[in-house]
């Protein structure tokens, strides 16, 4: 789907190796460094976001004026999150990605991210968390596709909101939790295969392997989700 690929095994790396490190020779925190970053839509009418971090928190939400608004925290100076912003006629194309680290320590370290996106231009979105926390929040923003790649750790995605045109949301777990929360108002279909962790549903009807709400097949539009589970637990509900 996307001409730039990167694999969640080079994401996950950061985690293992803070906790593999020796204790000499390794990255140590230091001062809390923050800042604010602003990417101008241009003249994109659509766009590819694509993020990419290894370890940390991660927050992504709706309310940015621009393409993104973004404020990142972190006490590690290798780690300064890089961005990198094109535009093609009227497809704009974003990476926001954490360097990797080849050395750290076992001190602790702070490692932030929070983004805010357009609302209103159509949006490709393309995430991998390694290891962390994320709360993805797309009620406001207008993706058409979502890409979500899960290492360690937990992810809370919300798909509720009201939605103009079909969303296809792919999902691949690792040894993670995963919470998704989906409309009751909008047709969802969610296909769940693999892993080895629980699969808990919440508000869907099952057919097979495949779960959809009540409201499937009878609103205009439909959010179709492809779920390959790992280890980690995954839970869909639907709202009250």
């Amino acid at each position: 789907m996307y001409n730039k690929l990167r694999s969640l095994p080079v994401l996950t790396l950061i985690a293992l190796i803070a906790l593999l490190s020796a204790c000499t020779g390794v990255t140590r925190p230091g001062p809390v460094q923050r800042e604010s970053k602003t990417v101008a839509l241009d003249s994109a009418e659509i766009a590819d976001v694509h993020i990419r971090m290894g370890a940390g928190r991660l927050t992504i939400a709706g309310g940015a004026d621009e393409l993104a608004d973004a404020e990142f925290i972190y006490n590690v100076a290798a780690w300064q999150p890089t961005i990198d912003y094109v535009v093609g006629g009227e497809r704009g194309e974003l990476w926001i990605e954490q360097p990797e680290v080849k050395s750290l320590g076992l001190e602790s370290y702070r490692y932030e991210w929070d983004l805010r996106l357009n609302d209103e231009i159509p949006l490709r979105l393309d995430i991998a968390l390694g290891a962390g926390e994320g709360k993805i929040d797309v009620s406001t923003l207008s993706p058409t596709d979502l890409n979500l790649e899960m290492g360690a750790g937990s992810v809370d995605l919300d798909l509720t909101g009201a939605r103009e045109q079909d969303v296809d949301v792919t999902i691949r777990g690792g040894v993670g939790e995963a919470t998704i929360l989906l409309p009751s108002d909008t047709g969802v279909r969610a296909e769940v295969s693999g892993g080895l962790g629980n699969v808990n549903v919440y508000g869907l009807i099952q057919e097979g392997d495949t779960y959809i709400n009540d409201a499937y097949g009878e609103s205009d539009v439909t959010i179709t989700l492809d779920i390959e589970g790992g280890i980690g637990d995954i839970t869909l509900q639907v709202a009250d």
